[in-house]
């Protein structure tokens, strides 16, 4: 947790915040250096501000990549991420299981930019899905909030044969329970707003790169980082930052330059405090996630249990293999006699709160086929794993006990 940034002699111990837009040089030249992407450094807080680069380079470093950016929300990185590499005219793929604000970014928004997406289910045959314009497959460790596990080994290996990454959003898993990157797949990108944050502080997201993925090698599919950018004095990233820091470099020097979207420096600042003690907290979320499962899973008043570290779970083999050491906090569960019993369960919560969010220290808990899923089609939200029924509970870092006995008198009264 000590990565991306070492102090030397006399200097702070934490990660100093630099609140400042802009940075100072003795002459014109020596900016131009930084603008020709010559030399490192920061000009300008809206492309790069040093704290934000320190908290970049930790996640990465976490994730097994060689390079890392922080943008201003989770949906803003996964934007970035696909959109690094398509153009009008490409084509995604995707499990339908994805979290509702990505796959509604992918289907709705990236479509009017003529950007097309096949949506697989998880365990679907997948070389018949690609196409020629086929430029990048995305997925979820543990999806959001179906909680099927994804086939990493096997998506990457799809990918790959047909010349294309493989970009995993890591957000419920965290590397401290799966490094996607060292299991096959290209990118990894985070919501840091959930488990890395892990308070409800603040909004952010990460990408970090693992630096293998050969774009000359695909160097027709690839243009924006295999030939000139002309928009960027004709600067063509893999050859002047390699394999290593093209994705990223692109990404800043392109993306984050005209469409904004960083990350404050007070925000990274904040995010760097939840990374610190991020191993221990997720221990306690997944003790939490796993007994709170056990009790469910035994009650009359529940149809069934959705936890990847279940026994029985139809997850629990992909579990084992890409988890060992425990999933998350989140739980999904149906409640008896459909949709209107689920929600006056969450209505006899005392504990869980009911809010749009989910991995934080507090217990929480949410109704997706009210709320995030709502403007969904009638097909859409099956596809994406969501029931009538079905109840979302994030598991804080509160006692168990106190969590089983909340979650049992909540179920009493219905």
């Amino acid at each position: 947790m000590q990565g991306g940034y070492t102090p030397t002699n006399g200097q702070p111990r934490q990660i100093p915040i630099i609140q400042s837009t802009t940075f100072k040089y003795d002459t014109s030249d020596e900016m131009a250096k930084l603008f020709d992407l010559e030399s490192s450094g920061h000009f300008y807080s809206r492309l790069q501000n040093p704290i934000c680069d320190l908290v970049a380079a930790k996640i990465a470093r976490l994730e097994g990549g060689t390079a890392g950016m922080l943008t201003s929300s989770g949906q803003s990185t996964s934007f970035f991420a696909l959109f690094n590499l398509c153009q009008a005219g490409d084509h995604i793929v995707s499990p339908s299981s994805i979290y509702d604000g990505t796959y509604n970014l992918i289907s709705v928004t990236m479509a009017k930019m003529e950007i097309a997406a096949t949506f697989v289910s998880p365990d679907q045959e997948l070389d018949a899905v690609f196409q020629p314009n086929t430029k990048a497959v995305f997925g979820e460790t543990i999806a959001n909030p179906a909680l099927t596990v994804l086939s990493i080994a096997r998506f990457a290996d799809a990918a790959h044969r047909h010349g294309v990454p493989l970009i995993v959003d890591n957000t419920f898993a965290t590397p401290v329970n799966c490094r996607p990157i060292h299991r096959g797949a290209d990118i990894v990108i985070h919501s840091t707003t959930k488990y890395i944050d892990g308070h409800g502080g603040t909004v952010g997201d990460a990408i970090g790169d693992g630096g293998k993925f050969d774009w000359m090698a695909h160097a027709d599919k690839f243009p924006g980082l295999t030939t000139p950018d002309e928009s960027y004095h004709g600067i063509t990233y893999t050859e002047r930052f390699g394999l290593g820091s093209a994705f990223i470099t692109k990404a800043t020097a392109q993306l984050m330059r005209d469409l904004g979207c960083s990350q404050s420096p007070i925000s990274a600042y904040m995010i760097n405090l939840g990374l610190e003690s991020l191993h221990m907290r997720m221990a306690r979320h997944c003790e939490n996630g796993q007994a709170v499962t056990e009790f469910l899973a035994g009650h009359p008043k529940v149809a069934y249990v959705d936890y990847c570290s279940l026994p029985g779970d139809p997850y629990h083999a992909l579990a084992s293999k890409y988890l060992p050491n425990g999933s998350c906090g989140v739980v999904g569960f149906g409640v008896q006699d459909g949709r209107e019993e689920a929600k006056a369960f969450m209505g006899h919560l005392k504990m869980a709160a009911i809010e749009t969010h989910v991995a934080d220290a507090r217990t929480c808990c949410l109704h997706p086929a009210s709320t995030t899923h709502r403007q969904m089609n009638n097909d859409q939200p099956a596809a994406a794993g969501v029931k009538p029924e079905m109840v979302r509970m994030s598991c804080g870092l509160e006692g168990k006990a106190d969590l089983i006995a909340d979650i049992a008198q909540a179920l009493d009264k219905i």
